[in-house]
Parts: C-alpha cells; structure tokens; sequence
C-alpha cells in the first residue's frame, strides 16, 4: 500500500479530496472562461492553469474567516477555498451588477470582499503586500489573533513594494506570509534574466525571517510547509518567505501570445507535470480516487461551472448611474 503522505502531515482523506476539488472547479471555471472570451463574450482572462496546487494547499493551512488573504491576480484556486463561487467569478469576467469584487467596475482577477476577509486588489502589481503588512500591525496593535496572507508572482518580487513590506514586517515580527508563485515568467522575461540569486527564497535571509522553496504541483508539500510558517506567525515568531516553483501552462493573458518567448515543447513538458494529473495520480495511488468518485466529481464542478456561465451570462450589468458610487461620497 503507498504510504498516504497527506496523514503524514495531518490531513485527513476528506481534506485531500476536496483539495482535489477545489483545483479541478478552478481549472474548469478557467477553461470555460477562455472559451468565453475566445467567442467575445468576455474581454479579459488572466490564467491559473498549472498553480491550482500551490494555491490550494496554502489556503487549507490558513482558517476562514479568521485570516486575511491579500492575494494577486491568478488566485483563483485560494480565493474559491475562501468562498467565493463559480457564480462569483463568472459574474466577475463579465462584468455584472453583482460581482462581489466590484460590482462589474474591475478587470477579472481583482479579488476581493469584505466577507470573504480578501482585500481587493489592483492592477498595478505587488500593492498588495504592503497592504498585507499593514494588515498585520492592525491585527497586532489590536491583539487580533490572525494571518495575513499575501501572493504575488517572482516578477513582483523584484518590485520596491516587496522589499518594503517585507522589510518592515521582518523588524517587527509580524504575522504575515509572503507566498511568491514562481512560475517562471513575468509575462515575457524567463527568471534567468529576473533574479542574480538562485531563487526568490534566499532573500529572506536579508529581512531576518526564513525563506523556503517548495514544489508548486505538490499540494501536500504545500500545505506542509504553509502550516508550520502560519503557526510560526501565530506564536508571535515573524514572517515567512514560500516560493512555490511551478508552471505557467498557459499564456500570461487572454491578450499574449506565448509563443514568441517560449517553444512549444517546453510548455508540452511543463504540461506533463500538470498539478491535477499528478495530484490525481496520487489520490489513485492510495486508494481514494477511482473512475467512478472522479467522473462524479468531475460532472459536479461542470454543472456548477455551467450554471455559473449561464446565470452570469443572462444578469444585469451595473447601472451607468452606478458608476460614481464609490469613487465620491454622497
């Protein structure tokens, strides 16, 4: 029998196979929404295909409702294990009245809603994780018991606002988790050119708090080392830098095209080491997934991505008389 390496790190069967959920529902409302814009029926995609594990096994180390998340742009997978829906994010990408990020007034990715404890997001990249630290003197100074947790691409970490908010939160100790996705692109410029260093982990060392590389396809290694900086942040004991090493399967956005900085068979071999099917692997492996429990599964998050699509297609878009509700004060 092959050892369950999920138990090994607490756990249980049913968490690993709603891991496997949430990654499949992320992956599929992803596909659907590219097939809605290639057929110009929403304007924007910016992708989470192939950093569903990464995304999910950190959010099952966090509590929701208690911790915050400041997360970027492809968070897809994070953001549905916080609540958010298929509904949710289809309403997002078509830009309805009732998207619970915006209300239709942001591009597709800027996640955010005070009820799922995420704060919005920005366009301009790496805003989040000086929020992020904020967030966590707020909780210090009002001795609130949670995490922050804040994601950003290896690009954004070469950005002043990771090392300030880094900076910052190492000399003061505070709960956060800087999560980098490294997925070996900002958008056209491959890491080699990115980082002198070996890897966006070692610069922890400057801000005095530990860095960790971890691979990105491995939920369970995910959530493992996630666990011990998120309870390292709870004992009063700082910050942590995860880099979790994947790969972009898909290109940065709906508008790029890939295939100007990168072959084809690069990508076809990233693309056998794709998170589902690896993950997929494993749960057949020590017993938990078989053709049946995975067809089922895999019928559930189509019929909600499909009533996801046809709801959001058919509401309303926001107002026009809407538009200065938040931006001037009554």
């Amino acid at each position: 029998m092959t050892t369950k390496r999920h138990e090994q790190v607490g756990l249980t069967d049913a968490q690993v196979l709603d891991m496997y959920y949430y990654m499949l529902l992320a992956r599929k409302i992803d596909e659907r929404q590219w097939l809605l814009n290639r057929a110009g029926k929403v304007p924007f995609v910016i992708s989470c295909q192939g950093q569903e594990a990464a995304q999910v096994g950190a959010a099952f180390a966090l509590e929701t409702g208690k911790d915050y998340l400041c997360p970027y742009y492809r968070d897809l997978g994070l953001v549905l294990v916080f609540g958010q829906t298929a509904r949710d994010c289809m309403l997002s990408a078509f830009a309805k009245a009732e998207d619970p990020n915006s209300g239709g007034r942001q591009m597709p990715g800027h996640f955010g809603g005070k009820k799922y404890n995420i704060l919005t997001g920005s366009s301009p990249v790496t805003t989040q994780v000086p929020h992020a630290v904020g967030m966590a003197l707020a909780g210090r100074m009002q001795q609130k018991d949670f995490v922050v947790y804040t994601s950003f691409g290896e690009g954004s970490s070469n950005q002043g606002d990771f090392h300030e908010g880094a900076n910052f939160a190492g000399v003061h100790k505070l709960p956060v988790i800087f999560f980098c996705e490294n997925n070996k692109y900002a958008i056209s410029v491959p890491l080699k050119k990115q980082l002198a260093c070996e890897s966006v982990a070692d610069r922890a060392i400057g801000y005095g708090f530990p860095g960790v590389s971890v691979d990105g396809n491995d939920p369970i290694e995910v959530y493992r080392v996630m666990k011990e900086a998120v309870e390292r942040a709870r004992r009063g004991d700082g910050p942590t830098l995860i880099e979790a090493v994947m790969y972009r399967l898909v290109p940065h956005s709906s508008d790029d095209d890939d295939r100007v900085y990168r072959t084809r068979e690069e990508v076809e071999e990233a693309k056998k080491k794709d998170p589902l099917i690896v993950f997929a692997a494993y749960l057949r492996e020590v017993g938990l997934l078989d053709e049946n429990t995975e067809q089922d599964m895999l019928a559930r998050v189509q019929l909600e991505v499909d009533e996801a699509t046809e709801y959001a297609e058919n509401a309303p878009y926001p107002a026009p008389e809407s538009t200065l509700t938040h931006v001037y004060g009554k």
